[in-house]
């Protein structure tokens, strides 16, 4: 069974802010570090692709909404 668009948002989602925390954690004296960038940026990514799935559930969604109005 695949899981869906919105599962999978909310896996992404809760892993972003795991890895904001650790940004934030590790950040001791400036975030112009290696150990503070690293978990920024995969923060980052991680809440791109929750916009990204949740836009793909919108748009799965419509269309089913379109295929039982026809």
């Amino acid at each position: 069974m695949r899981a869906s668009p919105l599962i999978m948002a909310a896996i992404y989602f809760f892993m972003g802010i795991a890895f904001t925390y650790i940004a934030t954690y590790s950040a001791s004296e400036t975030v112009w570090n290696f150990r503070t960038l690293l978990p920024v940026v995969v923060a980052t990514f991680n809440f791109a692709v929750t916009i990204r799935l949740i836009n793909i559930h919108l748009k799965i969604k419509h269309s089913k909404e379109n295929e039982r109005n026809k």
